[in-house]
């Protein structure tokens, strides 16, 4: 299939199919709209999930590196500041820490103006890592996208997102 077709019918179609047949009343283009959604996000998951595989990372760890890359020089956070960037548990992120340091991707050292914190700064050897792997998983998702959308659709559909989730996200 090329940019231009669509497909006729897929799996969410059918799912709102049976909703029609069993339940008429209802509106199922929510349902259409965040089913594709949530399937197309497990589905680049796992391809980017791929491309990282390489680079002795996954989706999480790459998360990890890439937020201190992105923080610009000297590409140090704070475990709290990191936490919050990723949205997830203080746990999950000593966790990934752990790992990376271990690796040599990153360090944790006392932070100079808190006693009780740390800093979080990305190595050498992570960045160029890291570097290497953006490249990666960005080829996966610009394949993608190259594949079923124009750019112009590509950009269309980067600026409905957008709009979408700034009214849903608290």
């Amino acid at each position: 299939m090329d940019s231009t077709e669509t497909p006729a019918h897929d799996a969410v179609d059918a799912i709102t199919d049976q909703w029609a047949a069993v339940r008429p009343d209802l509106d199922t283009v929510p349902m259409a709209v965040f089913g594709r959604v949530y399937r197309l996000a497990a589905a680049m998951r796992g391809r980017v999930d791929k491309a990282y595989s390489p680079y002795g990372m996954a989706l999480g760890e790459f998360d990890v590196l890439a937020t201190l890359r992105r923080s610009g020089e000297p590409y140090t956070l704070s475990p709290r500041e990191l936490t919050a960037t990723l949205m997830i548990t203080t746990g999950g992120m000593t966790g990934r820490l752990d790992k990376l340091e271990k690796a040599g991707l990153l360090s944790r050292s006392p932070d100079p103006n808190d006693r009780r914190g740390l800093r979080v700064t990305l190595s050498e050897r992570g960045r160029e890592l890291v570097d290497q792997a953006v490249g990666a998983g960005l080829a996966q998702q610009r394949e993608a996208l190259e594949a079923a959308l124009t750019p112009e659709e590509a950009e269309q559909l980067a600026g409905l997102l957008r709009k979408l989730l700034a009214t849903t996200v608290v």
